[in-house]
C-alpha cells in the first residue's frame, strides 16, 4: 500500500476547503499519520505559519512567493509518482489531449488513469497506482505554480494570454506553466508546441508546429484537434511502443468531450455548436474556421484583461459571419470593432441566443464560442454550455 511518510507526526494545515481541500483531508486520514490537522479558509496573513510544519494550499488561492512550508496535492503526487506521470498543460486543448491520450493507452491495453484538472483530485487515486500504471495528469497553471518536481513526460501544447486577473503579467503566467519541465532531467521527455517560448529544461525535447501536423481524420472537427492528436500519436508510438495502426485507430475512434466545439443539436434547420470552453480569442477563430456552415457566433463573458486585438482584426476582416457580443468582454470588443450590420450587442446569453435564431438562415450554424471566462455570470463553462443548449431548445 502506498504511504506518504513525510507528514507523519507533523502539524498540517489544509488551506482551502473546496473539493481539493476535502480530498486532502481524506488523503491524510488514509495515507499519513500527522500529529495535527487543521482546516482554514481565509487570508494568508491570518495564518499562524509557525504553528504548522506544512500547509497544503488549494490551487485557486493566490500566493506570490515560494515558501517550503507550503505544498499542494500536485507536489505531493509528483513526489511519489513523477516517474510514471505524463503531465499535460497549455492554454487550450489540454483536456482533449489528456482524454485522448488516456483513451489511446487504454485501447492498447495499457493500465492508465486520467486525473487532475480534467477530473478528480489527484490524491484521490493515491492508493490505486502501482508501478505499471501510466498516469495522465492534466495540469493547470494554478496546479503547477509552486511545484518543485516535474513529470517524467511533459506536454506543453501552446501558450496564449489567459488568467491575467490572477497572474497580472503574461511572464508570470508562463513561469507557472513552465514548471512542468523546469525540474526535468536528461532522462525525461518534453513535447512542446511551436508557439511556446524557449524553456529552460534538460529534457529530450520535441517541438511540434501547429501548421505541420497531419490530418488524423477524427470524429471531432478542427485542425487544432489534429494538432492535439499529433502529441498523443508521438507519445504512444515513441514512448509506449504502440504501433501506428493501433494508435491511429484509437485517435479516429475518440468522440471528444462536451462543451468543446460539440454539435449540440439542430432545430428548425439551424445547427447549434457548444464551444463554451472557449476562453481566448484564438479559440473562437478556430471554431469559426472548423465549422463548415458557421454563420453566427456568440462572444463575451468575464473580462480578464487579455488582449482581443487578434479577434478584433478577424471580425473587421470577416464580414461573412454574424457576431453577437455580450457581457463585459463582449462590450469591450464591440466598442473597438468597425461596427457594421453584421455586429450586434445583447445584454446576456438569453438575448444573444434569441437574436442568433432570428438572424441565422436555415442550413447554417450558430456557435457559442465566448473567447472569455464564464465566471461572474455562470458557475463554470459547463453551466454556460448547458444554459446555451437549453435556450436553443435542445
Amino acid at each position: 500500500m502506498n504511504t506518504y511518510d513525510k507528514f507523519n507526526d507533523k502539524r498540517i494545515l489544509i488551506w482551502g476547503y473546496g473539493r481539493e481541500g476535502k480530498s486532502t483531508e481524506h488523503f491524510l486520514k488514509r495515507f499519513c499519520h500527522p500529529a495535527l490537522v487543521d482546516i482554514f479558509e481565509g487570508k494568508r496573513e491570518d495564518i499562524d505559519e509557525n504553528r504548522y510544519d506544512f500547509i497544503v494550499k488549494s490551487p485557486g488561492i493566490i500566493m506570490d512567493d515560494d515558501d517550503s512550508r507550503y505544498t499542494s496535492q500536485t507536489q505531493i503526487f509528483l513526489e511519489n509518482f513523477r516517474n510514471q506521470t505524463i503531465g499535460i498543460t497549455g492554454t487550450k486543448g489540454k483536456s482533449t489531449t489528456s482524454a485522448l491520450l488516456h483513451h489511446a493507452l487504454a485501447a492498447a491495453g495499457k493500465k492508465a488513469v486520467l486525473l487532475g484538472n480534467i477530473g478528480e483530485p489527484c490524491l484521490d487515486y493515491f492508493g490505486e497506482i502501482d508501478d505499471d500504471t501510466a498516469v495522465v495528469f492534466e495540469m493547470s497553471c494554478h496546479q503547477l505554480a509552486h511545484v518543485t518536481v516535474s513529470p517524467h513526460i511533459a506536454v506543453f501544447l501552446n501558450l496564449y494570454e489567459e488568467h491575467l486577473d490572477y497572474y497580472k503579467t503574461f511572464e508570470r503566467y508562463f513561469a507557472a506553466k513552465a514548471n512542468i519541465t523546469k525540474y526535468q532531467t536528461d532522462k525525461d521527455f518534453l513535447f512542446v508546441g511551436g508557439n511556446v517560448p524557449r524553456l529552460s529544461t534538460e529534457a529530450k525535447t520535441a517541438r511540434i508546429d501547429f501548421n505541420a501536423v497531419p490530418d488524423y481524420r477524427m470524429k471531432i472537427i478542427g485542425h487544432h484537434n489534429s494538432y492535439n492528436a499529433h502529441f498523443v500519436y508521438r507519445i504512444v508510438t515513441e514512448l509506449f511502443s504502440i504501433d501506428d495502426i493501433a494508435a491511429r485507430r484509437a485517435i479516429s475512434d475518440f468522440s471528444g468531450l462536451t462543451h468543446r466545439l460539440q454539435l449540440a443539436g439542430s432545430r428548425n434547420g439551424i445547427d447549434f455548436y457548444d464551444d463554451s470552453i472557449s476562453t481566448i480569442p484564438t479559440a473562437t477563430i478556430e471554431a469559426l474556421s472548423a465549422v463548415p456552415n458557421a454563420k453566427t457566433v456568440l462572444i463575451g463573458g468575464m473580462d480578464r484583461g487579455i488582449s482581443y486585438d487578434v479577434l478584433i482584426d478577424f471580425v473587421n476582416s470577416h464580414s461573412n459571419y454574424n457576431y453577437i457580443f455580450s457581457y463585459d468582454s463582449g462590450k469591450r470588443i464591440y466598442e473597438k470593432i468597425n461596427r457594421t450590420d453584421n455586429c450586434y450587442y445583447a445584454d446576456d446569453l438569453e438575448a444573444a441566443v434569441k437574436l442568433a435564431i432570428e438572424i441565422t438562415p436555415e442550413g447554417f450554424a450558430v456557435i457559442l464560442s465566448p473567447a472569455s471566462a464564464s465566471y461572474g455570470y455562470f458557475k463554470n463553462f459547463e453551466e454556460r454550455g448547458e444554459v446555451f443548449c437549453r435556450l436553443c431548445g435542445l
